[in-house]
């Protein structure tokens, strides 16, 4: 793997999650929090994701085959759309301030949030980490990547499903309201 490729994209990840850190200490008090089991369900599949694209021996038979040439405009391409999704989750989670949490909860004075990005989509710190994903998947040009994706995909698709719930339950018909205008995930599609 180039050096590149070996230097960028961890900085890049780790430069998001230290920011994450940091801006976790700064939340409202939780009220309500899902179960460590169902917490378990969408946590398990991003570690294995997680493994997937950064293990150094992940050796794993046909999944570590290209399905992408190792040349520069993968590279390059894989490297602005990882940017633009990490730096997307931060603006969400900028937006989000004091709601934010790493688990499904409710807070103390839970808001909805529905400006911002969370007028693109309604889980937008999903849409961007899948994007980072993605872009990292494609500059690593081999099919396990593409295989985090998916499993990193299955896992926010069962929190959010979970956070749905929640958010129907706590905001009522502002929360239907929102949903029927907003999509999901992808703008105007999911």
């Amino acid at each position: 793997m180039p050096l590149l490729y070996r230097s960028v994209f961890p900085a890049m990840w780790l430069t998001w999650m230290l920011y994450w850190w940091v801006a976790s200490n700064n939340v409202k008090i939780t009220v309500r929090r899902e179960s460590v089991p169902s917490r378990l369900v969408h946590m398990v599949p991003l570690w294995f994701a997680m493994v997937l694209l950064w293990g150094p021996h992940a050796r794993v038979g046909v999944l570590n085959q290209r399905f992408l040439p190792l040349a520069a405009w993968t590279f390059w391409i894989g490297s602005v759309l990882t940017a633009a999704g990490l730096l997307f989750a931060v603006w969400a989670r900028l937006h989000l301030g004091r709601n934010w949490s790493g688990t499904v909860t409710i807070k103390d004075g839970h808001e909805l949030i529905t400006s911002g990005p969370y007028a693109l989509v309604r889980h937008p710190i999903y849409t961007g980490l899948l994007l980072a994903l993605l872009g990292t998947a494609l500059a690593l040009g081999e099919w396990r990547g593409l295989l985090a994706v998916a499993l990193a995909g299955g896992a926010f698709w069962f929190k959010l499903r979970i956070e749905e719930r929640w958010m129907r339950q706590q905001f009522g018909a502002a929360y239907l309201a929102y949903a029927h205008r907003v999509r999901a995930l992808v703008p105007f599609v999911l």
